[in-house]
């Protein structure tokens, strides 16, 4: 069967696998599904579709598209175009959309006949931009980037990473997710996540299927591994929790013997979850990948490597990364926290730009503003976020490490400290817990569940209990807002 080379057009993909296997599935979403043969003759006419309303090579076309089958039309087509696709949560507010599309000034914007943003100026729906267009072929173009992911990072102000690789393909990102050839992979988080977009196009890429979950569910996360015999999966650890919260009897129905490998990313994963996770499906089944989206340096760990060293996110597997103390100067001894910074391999080429906030760079290293450790052997273990740093009473604390508590807490689904004014300490910790509406945790319970985990200065002094998701549209944690929200209701 075809198998694209390095630097072969992504424009040409479709194209090239309906010609051997154009009756096959490359993408379910819900009760949709799309052949090649569809993928390829659906993208030209979406392509020319495009092209009339303006999209061009090296231009950007946004994508506000929730998980669908449409969705990878529409990307397929901006590669057809020239054009970059960047696929944005058509959740969105007003204002974060605004200020990404004046940043990237895309030449099209696509968004769903009855979404929420489907009155936006002009805007073109997904629906009508092929109608009246031919399917014939387009002269191959190569877009100078192949995906323009969003972040507000380590910044908090917006920007745009624009991949420092063309529309070509590439073993470098299917090779760090462990993707290979005809894997049949099941995406359980919308494709406006970096990791899920690059994780579900590089398996079409090498001629896989990708399930895409429109709306994330446990049971149904189960059932769709067995029923299309899914053999490697994407997850974030509040995925992982809330599959092993479901019923014994739930989870044995399901033995998912196609399963080759999970992966999970984007957040930090508490050792008791990730121990069960082991026990269940075996520890060379279970991944982790840690990672920027920038991607010029990423390590990653497997479940029996984890075992020998628990709460490691792995060595360095690609790129270089090196820790600085606060001064600047290299931690070189083991078990010293510092700041990490990152940077592609000397001699390769860069892995990004930015359009917007710049991130902080140290003499061509730059950093995500992640502190960390290495231990003896090399391996990586992450603290806290540089910018995230607490001062109470003229100690330093950092955050991550009682939220990693937090959620070890079974009835703990996320957690977030953030300091709050303190005229005698000059802040105090403030843990704000997101917990179930039934059955969830009380601030009675947790303060107990800390005492013997946690030394005096690090106990929060108040505790918040909600019920809603702390995470923003883009799936970030933005602990400047929730710490000025905090700030104006004790104000009033």
């Amino acid at each position: 069967m075809f198998r694209p080379e390095d630097g072969f057009p992504l424009s040409e993909i479709p194209k090239a696998f309906a010609a051997e296997i154009g009756d096959t599935v490359v993408v379910r979403a819900d009760a949709d599904t799309l052949t090649w043969e569809q993928l390829h003759r659906g993208s030209n006419r979406m392509a020319w579709g495009l092209i009339a309303a303006g999209a061009a090579p090296g231009r950007i076309v946004t994508l506000l598209l929730p998980n669908s089958t449409d969705l990878i039309l529409s990307a397929f087509a901006c590669y057809k175009a020239g054009a970059t696709p960047q696929v944005l949560s058509p959740r969105m507010t007003p204002a974060e959309l605004d200020a990404i599309l004046e940043l990237g000034d895309p030449a099209v914007v696509v968004v769903e006949p009855d979404g929420p943003v489907a009155d936006r100026a002009g805007a073109v729906t997904v629906i009508g931009l092929g109608d009246g267009q031919p399917d014939t072929d387009l002269e191959p173009r190569i877009a100078p980037s192949w995906k323009a992911p969003i972040s507000g990072g380590s910044t908090g102000r917006p920007k745009i990473i624009m991949s420092g690789r063309p529309a070509v393909t590439s073993g470098s990102d299917p090779g760090m997710w462990g993707i290979e050839r005809g894997e049949q992979a099941l995406i359980t988080a919308p494709l406006h996540h970096n990791a899920p977009f690059a994780t579900a196009l590089s398996t079409i890429f090498l001629g896989g299927s990708v399930i895409l979950l429109t709306r994330f569910n446990a049971e149904r996360t189960l059932s769709a591994i067995d029923a299309y015999g899914v053999t490697w999966v994407y997850l974030v650890p509040t995925m992982m929790r809330r599959i092993l919260a479901l019923p014994d009897e739930v989870r044995s129905r399901y033995p998912l013997e196609s399963l080759r490998s999970a992966w999970h990313c984007a957040e930090p994963c508490p050792t008791w979850l990730k121990r069960r996770w082991i026990e269940w499906l075996g520890p060379e089944r279970l991944w982790e990948l840690y990672a920027g989206t920038e991607a010029e340096a990423g390590c990653t760990i497997r479940g029996d490597e984890w075992l020998a060293h628990v709460g490691s996110v792995g060595q360095v597997t690609w790129g270089e990364m090196k820790l600085l103390d606060p001064d600047g100067a290299e931690i070189t001894e083991p078990d010293v926290a510092g700041e990490i910074f990152m940077r592609v391999t000397p001699g390769t080429d860069a892995t990004y730009h930015h359009i917007g906030a710049e991130p902080h760079i140290r003499d061509g290293w730059s950093s995500l503003g992640d502190m960390g450790r290495f231990d003896a052997d090399g391996y990586l273990y992450l603290h806290d976020r540089r910018s995230d740093m607490i001062t109470v009473g003229g100690v330093n604390v950092y955050p991550a490490e009682i939220e990693a508590a937090l959620v070890e807490h079974e009835r703990v689904l996320t957690a977030v400290v953030i300091g709050l004014p303190n005229a005698d300490t000059g802040n105090h910790l403030h843990a704000i817990v997101h917990t179930p509406e039934s059955g969830g945790a009380t601030e009675t319970e947790l303060r107990g569940f800390l005492a013997d985990r946690l030394s005096r200065h690090k106990q929060p002094a108040t505790i918040e209990l909600v019920h809603q998701s702390l995470r923003d549209a883009a799936g970030k944690v933005r602990r400047s807002a929730l710490r000025a929200a905090r700030i104006t209701e004790e104000s009033r």
